[in-house]
C-alpha cells in the first residue's frame, strides 16, 4: 500500500504560537500514523514552507486548521478538512484519519470569481457551525493584519512617554521633538488601525476586490468615529457587497472579467460601501461612545467586577475568540487613550504560563521531567505575553486547569484595577516596563494571580498524586490478603 500524502496549512490570527503548535501536533500524528504530510505555516512573518502546485497535485488529501485565509482556492478538486485551529492542535489524528479513510469532502471552487485559478472566492459555507466558523474566521483575517500596527504603533507612543506624559504636546514645557516624532509616527499606525482591519475582513470574504471596498468603509468609519466595531461593521459590508456585486455581473462574458475587477467592482463597491457606512456611521459611532464610556464608568466603579470579567475571557481559550474578544477590545480602548483596560487585560493574558511555570517550580514532584522542561519555558512566555505557553497543561485536564487558569487571571486583572496601574502598550508583557505607570504596582498583581492559580495547581496535582498512591497500597494491601 503507498504512503498517504497529505499536506495542510495551518494559521491563527497573531500568528504567533497557536499556528505552529498545530504544525507540530499535526507532524507529530502523521509519524504516529505512517503518513507523509508537509504543512504551510501562516505566522506573523507570512507564508513558511509554501505548497507548491506539485505538492498539492500529489496529495491525497487537504487539512485547513487555521482561523485566517489560507487561501482554499487552490485545493479545488481534492479531499479537505477544514477546521479551527484548536482542533489542530488537540484533535490531529482525527484529522489524518478522516482523509485516509476518505471522508474528508472534495472541494469545488466557485470558477466565476476573478483570480480564481490563484486564490478562492470565499466560498460560504452552510451550516450554523460552519457559517459561525465563516465568520470568525473573516473577522480573525482582520485582527491578524490589524495587530502589526497596533502593536507597533503602540510601541512607538508607549516609548514616547518615557520622555514626559505631556512631551509630545508643543505646547507644553516637557515637549521634546523625539518624543513627538516617535508619538505622530506611531498615532499614524494606530489611525490606519480600522481601516487595516476592515479590508482584511472584506478580502477573507472577497479575495482581492473586496479589500478595497472594506479599507474605504474602514476609513469612513474610523474618521467618523465608530472606531473598531465601525471597522468590523464596513469589513463585513465591504465583502457582502463585493460577493454581491460578483454575482449581479457573474453573466457578462469572460472577457470583461479584467474590466470588472480593475473598474465595475472598484468603481460601484466604494459607492455602496460609502453609502452604507455614512448611514451607519452616526449609529455605529454613539454605540461605540456608548461601549467605552460604559467601560471606563465600570473600570472605576467596580474594577473588582470588570477585573474577573476580563481575567475570565482571557485565560478562558487562551488566544482563541473569547480571549480575543478582551484583547481587541482592549487595544481599541488604547487607540482612544484608555490605557487602564488594557493593563488589566495584558496582565490577564501573562498570567496562565506563570500559572504552569511556578507551579511545574513549587511542586516539581507531581510533574514529570517533560512537563518541567516544558513549565520552565512558561516562565518566557509569559514574561513576554504568550498566553499559547499553557495550552498543553490545559488541554491535558482542561475541566479542572482551565478554572484555575481564570481564577489566576481574574486575581490579576482585579489587582490591576485596584491599583489603577496604566499600559500604553499592547503587547510585549514584561519587556515594556520601562512605559508602564505603576510598573512594580503590575508585577506584584500578575504575581499574586500566578501564585494564586500555581498554588491551586500545585496542590490539585499533589492531591491526586497522594491519592493515587493511597489506591497502590490499598491494592498491595489486597492482594497480601488474597
Amino acid at each position: 500500500m503507498a504512503e498517504v500524502k497529505i499536506v495542510a496549512a495551518t494559521g491563527c490570527p497573531t500568528g504567533i504560537a497557536h499556528t505552529f503548535m498545530a504544525e507540530e501536533a499535526l507532524k507529530q500524528a502523521a509519524q504516529k500514523l505512517g503518513v507523509e504530510i508537509k504543512i504551510e505555516t501562516h505566522g506573523q512573518s507570512g507564508i513558511e514552507n509554501g505548497l507548491t502546485k506539485q505538492e498539492i497535485a500529489e496529495a491525497d488529501g487537504v487539512i485547513i486548521a487555521a482561523d485566517k485565509d489560507v487561501d482554499v482556492g487552490r485545493f479545488h478538486g481534492k479531499p479537505v478538512v477544514e477546521v479551527p485551529v484548536a482542533k489542530g492542535i488537540h484533535e490531529p489524528e482525527q484529522l489524518i484519519q478522516t482523509i485516509i479513510d476518505g471522508k474528508a469532502t472534495v472541494y469545488k471552487a466557485k470558477k466565476d470569481f476573478p483570480q480564481q485559478s490563484k486564490e478562492d472566492s470565499g466560498k460560504r459555507s452552510s451550516g450554523k457551525r460552519a457559517i459561525l466558523h465563516s465568520i470568525y474566521k473573516d473577522l480573525m483575517n482582520g485582527v491578524s493584519y490589524m495587530l502589526p500596527f497596533v502593536v507597533g504603533g503602540g510601541v512607538l507612543i508607549a516609548l514616547s512617554f518615557l520622555f514626559g506624559i505631556h512631551s509630545a504636546d508643543p505646547e507644553h514645557e516637557s515637549y521634546n521633538s523625539i518624543a513627538a516624532f516617535l508619538n505622530s509616527t506611531g498615532g499614524l499606525a494606530f489611525q490606519l488601525m480600522v481601516p487595516i482591519l476592515a479590508a482584511f475582513i472584506a478580502e477573507s470574504i472577497a479575495k482581492r476586490p473586496g479589500l478595497v471596498v472594506g479599507f474605504i468603509g474602514g476609513l469612513i468609519a474610523s474618521n467618523g468615529g465608530a472606531g473598531f466595531l465601525g471597522g468590523i461593521v464596513a469589513g463585513f459590508a465591504g465583502g457582502y457587497i463585493v460577493l454581491l456585486l460578483v454575482k449581479l455581473f457573474s453573466k457578462m462574458p469572460k472577457s470583461l472579467n479584467g474590466l470588472k475587477s480593475i473598474f465595475l467592482y472598484p468603481l460601484i463597491g466604494i459607492l455602496l460601501i460609502g453609502i452604507v457606512m455614512t448611514l451607519l456611521v452616526e449609529p455605529m459611532t454613539a454605540i461605540n461612545e456608548g461601549m467605552k464610556t460604559f467601560l471606563s464608568n465600570f473600570q472605576d466603579a467596580n474594577p473588582i467586577l470588570l477585573g474577573l470579567i476580563v481575567g475570565a475571557m482571557s485565560a478562558f481559550d487562551m488566544g482563541g475568540p473569547v480571549n480575543k474578544a478582551a484583547y481587541v477590545t482592549g487595544t481599541a480602548l488604547l487607540a482612544e487613550g484608555n490605557f487602564y483596560f488594557m493593563a488589566g487585560v495584558s496582565a490577564a493574558c501573562i498570567t496562565p504560563p506563570l500559572v504552569i511555570a511556578f507551579a511545574t517550580l513549587f511542586f516539581k514532584k507531581y510533574f514529570n521531567q517533560a512537563e518541567r522542561n516544558a513549565g520552565g519555558v512558561n516562565f518566557i512566555l509569559g514574561a513576554t505575553h504568550i498566553t499559547e505557553g499553557a495550552i498543553p497543561f490545559a488541554a491535558k485536564n482542561p475541566i479542572v486547569v482551565i478554572p484555575i487558569l481564570m481564577v489566576g487571571s481574574s486575581v490579576s486583572a482585579i489587582l490591576t484595577y485596584l491599583m489603577g496601574v496604566q499600559v500604553p502598550a499592547p503587547h510585549g508583557g514584561f519587556l515594556v516596563l520601562p512605559v508602564v505607570t505603576g510598573a512594580v504596582q503590575w508585577v506584584i498583581a500578575i504575581l499574586a494571580g500566578s501564585l494564586t492559580g500555581a498554588f491551586i495547581y500545585g496542590f490539585y496535582k499533589k492531591h491526586n498524586h497522594d491519592k493515587e498512591k493511597r489506591r497502590g497500597e490499598e491494592d498491595d494491601d489486597n492482594e497480601q490478603i488474597a
